[in-house]
This record gives structure tokens, sequence and C-alpha cells, in this order.
């Protein structure tokens, strides 16, 4: 009876919410479009790079670069479904969003992150099988045990997502129509119905808390192999190389991981105490960081993609400089 009482309230369908962009912060708004053009320009040229290189070289077949091309477009979506609506709101003040926008916005935020924390998993098995088992490496990861690992990652975020849109979806929102987050994140937006948003609240916390926390779980197994390995090389140079590309990689996973888990938790546990300007910097440091830093650490810092990227870099400036003669 309660929670019907709870729902009866006579809906108002907004049509358009309103976003504030970072609550309490108007003043920063420019630093913080300039800053966010910057690394969305990076994402775009970055991830681009990498697609590119790797579609044009017919030797860039390993399991690795195709986790990389996965991982790439992933990135570019993730940022793109954010970063321009969040530079349109600190540069020109233009905050409305249509509610379905809305929701689709949050849908794919939220699918993308979690399709993102699956592809750092497959990554983080991919280099175990590479260094920890070389010569089973071809026969492990085959090209149907690859599009299998893609697959089941692409399904467990849409089965994770459709039923938390859906129930926001039927939420009824009756008062304020405006958001105090600078996208349409899933807590800030249950916030403004006139029912109880707890159910969707709670599916969501415990449905990212297993997520997250089993793939996180896999990748420190992973990585924890692999530095055991690692340390049984004859090599310092071996063991040096192999320690730095391991530590970058675990350095971008933090600044994705740490971020998206403390604005998730700080928003149950700590709303009280921490400034609502700082959760919602650390829900959007965690989708623009890690698209910026990916194809550096991940691409760039690969001999193979650095050096065909400067070639493929190459013969593209020369060859509009010599048109252009």
């Amino acid at each position: 009876m309660m929670l019907e009482a709870t729902y009866n309230h006579t809906p108002i369908t907004h049509d358009t919410f309103f976003l504030v962009g970072i609550p309490g912060l108007p003043s920063s708004h420019v630093w913080l479009a300039v800053s966010l053009t910057a690394m969305y320009t990076i994402v775009l040229l970055g991830n681009t790079l990498i697609l590119t290189v790797i579609w044009r070289d017919s030797t860039l077949r390993e399991p690795m670069y195709c986790f990389l091309c996965v991982l790439a477009s992933v990135d570019i979506a993730m940022a793109s479904s954010v970063v321009p609506k969040m530079v349109g709101i600190f540069c020109s003040g233009d905050s409305s969003i249509g509610f379905k926008a809305c929701l689709t916005q949050m849908y794919f935020v939220h699918a993308a992150t979690a399709v993102e924390t699956g592809l750092l998993l497959a990554m983080a098995f991919d280099r175990y099988v590479a260094i920890c088992k070389p010569l089973h490496y071809q026969t492990i990861l085959t090209p149907q045990v690859m599009l299998g690992m893609c697959v089941a990652i692409t399904v467990r975020a849409v089965l994770f997502m459709t039923p938390l849109s859906w129930m926001v979806s039927q939420l009824p929102f009756c008062d304020s129509n405006v958001i105090l987050h600078s996208y349409c994140e899933h807590i800030a937006v249950a916030k403004l119905a006139c029912a109880d948003p707890m159910p969707s609240s709670l599916y969501s916390l415990i449905g990212s808390s297993i997520i997250v926390g089993s793939d996180v779980a896999f990748i420190a197994a992973s990585y924890s192999l692999i530095l055991q390995a690692v340390f049984r090389l004859s090599s310092k140079n071996a063991q040096l190389k192999a320690l730095s590309t391991c530590g970058s990689h675990v350095g971008v996973m933090a600044l994705y991981y740490l971020p998206g888990m403390a604005s998730i938790y700080v928003a149950w546990l700590g709303k009280d105490t921490v400034p609502l300007h700082t959760q919602v910097l650390l829900a959007d440091l965690y989708l623009v960081i890690p698209p910026t830093l990916n194809p550096i650490i991940y691409g760039l810092r690969t001999r193979q993609i650095r050096e065909r990227a400067w070639s493929l870099l190459t013969r593209c400036l020369f060859h509009h400089s010599n048109f252009d003669l």
C-alpha cells in the first residue's frame, strides 16, 4: 500500500531537463571547457590513429591489437556521449536536454563503462597468456574465443543497463527538472523522481559492485601471475621493460576504476560529507581521462603501433607537402 501511494502522484512528464554542469563551480566552467576540449581532441585523434594503423596493417592481427581496436572504438563512443554536451554547458550555457535524449545518454554512458571494464579484463588476460603461456598463445586466444569474449562483454553490459534504464523511465518526475550534474548520470536523474528511487539505485550499486569487483579481482590475479613470471626472467632489461609496461597499464586502470567507484559509493555513503562538485568531478574524470590516456599507454607505447603510426603520419605529411608544391 505504501508503494502504491508513493507512485500515486500525478506525473508531470518533463520534455526537457536542465544540466547544471559542476554545481558550485560556475567560475571554473571556462577552464573546464578548455581542458575538456583539449582532452576530447586527443581522444578523437589518438584513438582514430590507432584504429587506422591497425586496420591498414595486415600484420597487426594478434588478439592484443583486436582488443585495442574495440577499446579505441568504445573510448570514442564514451567520450562523445558526454563531452560535447559538457563543453556546450560550460561555454554557452546550453544546458537543456530532452527527456528521451537524457535516458539515451544515460544508457550509452553506463553501458560503455561496463564494456570498458570488461575489455580491460580481456586485455589483462591477453597479457597473462602472452607472458605466462607464450607457446599456447595462438591455441588459447583463437578468433572464435576473442569473438566470444567481445560478445559476452557486450551482452553483459546490455543485460545490466536495460533493466536499469527501464526502471528510471518508469519513475514519475513531478517537480524539479534540474539535474545537479554535467551529464545524465543515473543517480542524479533518479533523485528528481517523485517516487522512491531506491530500487533502481540499489540495483545500480549492486550491479556495478559485482561487475567491477569481479573484473578487478581477475585483473589483479592476472597481473600477479604476470609479475611472478617477470621476476623469473634472467634478463634485468626484460624485467624492467615488462614492469614498465605493466605499471603503465595498472596506472590507467587505477585512473579508471578509482574515480568511478568512488563516485558511486560517495553518492551512497558520503553524500552529506563530500561536496557535490567533488562528486560530479569524480564522475566526469573516469569518463574522460582513461579515453585520453588509453591510446598513449596501450597504443603509442607499443613499438609496432608507434612505428607504423609514425610512418603513416610521415607519408601523409609528405604527400600533402608534395601536393602543395
